[in-house]
């Protein structure tokens, strides 16, 4: 790895995007930490340093046009073109769909498939041009279907659709798209699931390791490890992929 290649994490400050950017600075990557809250980055961008690593900390809402192609070059001007780029971002307004409001799908779908689009966009003209380029994106077991989540599985599985189709068209420029799709991960996120269901986080946990082969729940450096692989040189011909990260088989 040449202290040349950049890698952009969005939601970055906290979980799989913390556990991601920390892996990809480890690996030899400078990393661009993005998310809503430019200071919450600061401690992520602070472990990186005193690792001997560079980062730096970028606020982007990334369902914004404006601020993505900004961000994206104050990336290019500050660390570098940037060449990996992990599509992370998300949020959840989880509900059934009689109560779902035309707000919590719109704002699903708009920080998932709008701003995984607007991002790699923006980014894939520095990929092209470098004659290299990773982009992996965040899917979800979800995307299979998940009672009360009619908006995030359906922007899950719009990503999947989103990765082979860059896949396609960028392969020749020396790009690979891929998807890793997570099971149950301890994280913030999931835990605000265990909220919304009424049920302790540690019981959540304890009954969603039952169900699962390996018996234990993923922790967001399970994620981190997969995607350093499909951002690896020798990843470059896994294209086009949505790997299940999920402790069992999931088709």
């Amino acid at each position: 790895m040449t202290d040349s290649r950049v890698a952009i994490v969005t939601g970055a400050a906290r979980g799989i995007g913390a556990a991601t950017a920390l892996r990809l600075a480890q690996d030899g990557y400078a990393v661009a930490v993005v998310d809503l809250d430019e200071s919450a980055c600061a401690d992520v961008v602070t472990r990186i340093e005193e690792a001997g690593g560079r980062a730096l900390a970028v606020g982007i809402d990334v369902s914004k046009s404006d601020q993505v192609e900004a961000g994206v070059k104050r990336i290019a001007d500050e660390l570098g073109a940037p060449v990996a780029l992990v599509n992370n971002a998300g949020i959840i307004r989880d509900n059934l769909l009689f109560k779902m409001s035309e707000d919590d799908w719109d704002a699903v779908m708009g920080v998932h498939l709008r701003g995984a689009f607007l991002m790699a966009k923006a980014c894939q003209a520095y990929m092209t041009q470098e004659k290299f380029g990773r982009i992996v994106n965040l899917s979800s077991s979800s995307a299979q279907g998940n009672r009360g989540q009619a908006n995030y599985s359906a922007a899950k599985a719009g990503l999947q659709g989103f990765t082979k189709t860059l896949a396609i068209e960028l392969g020749k420029f020396g790009v690979t798209a891929n998807a890793v799709a997570p099971g149950f991960i301890q994280t913030e996120m999931t835990k605000s699931t265990a909220d919304r269901l009424g049920v302790e986080f540690d019981k959540f946990i304890e009954y969603s390791a039952s169900q699962i082969p390996v018996q234990r729940v993923g922790q967001p450096e399970d994620i981190a490890a997969t995607i350093s692989f499909l951002c690896s040189e020798e990843a470059g011909f896994v294209s086009g992929q949505v790997i299940y990260v999920a402790g069992g088989p999931l088709d």
